[in-house]
């Protein structure tokens, strides 16, 4: 709080005030004010330029290069796919591997697929098996390649080689299998 031109403060008003400034904290900080230069005699004053220079622009900050979106199927390239009018060119079953190792795979293969200039493959994750109960097909943890290789395909890492994916039609596997798009090597 500043205070206001008028009459000077009593003394007793002064150091009032002081003992008010220094219990309250500020929410902007005061700028330091600096104390007169002194100038030395024997130099002389630099000599200021009558040209104006625009101020410098700083260098702006490096960009990351943005991720490529992924596109889902259309409803017909979903069908062709489905119905055996577009191929499949690679087949990919991680049924039985551990999540390091299925990674590992999905990796390499979906790598592969884009040097061999393959347009789109099956990646068969499995429905998880099955326990001896009811309550076990509905379980949270069964199928966890099923519920971790949609999310991996989404990542940085896959984005560069995946255009898209979506679950398999029941000739393929159903919800235990997923078509991929390759996106074209550049």
């Amino acid at each position: 709080m500043s205070r206001r031109k008028g009459r000077p403060l009593a003394p007793e008003e002064e150091e009032l005030w002081r003992a008010v400034r220094k219990s309250v904290t500020p929410l902007r900080p005061e700028k330091p004010v600096a104390p007169p230069a002194v100038v030395a005699a024997a130099e002389p004053e630099p000599q200021r330029s009558l040209v104006h220079l625009p101020p410098a622009i700083p260098p702006a900050p490096a960009t990351k290069p943005a991720l490529p979106k992924l596109h889902p199927f259309g409803k017909r390239e979903r069908q062709a796919v489905n119905r055996g009018r577009t191929t499949i060119d690679g087949r990919l079953d991680l049924h039985g591997y551990r999540q390091d190792e299925a990674h590992a795979r999905l990796s390499g293969f979906l790598s592969h697929a884009q040097a061999m200039g393959w347009k789109v493959v099956l990646v068969i994750t499995g429905k998880g098996r099955p326990g001896g109960d009811f309550q076990s097909l509905h379980d949270h943890e069964r199928g966890v390649l099923r519920r971790v290789v949609p999310l991996w395909l989404s990542l940085p890492e896959f984005r560069r080689v995946v255009l898209g994916y979506e679950d398999a039609g029941p000739v393929h596997g159903g919800d235990g299998a997923l078509y991929v798009r390759i996106r074209k090597r550049k």
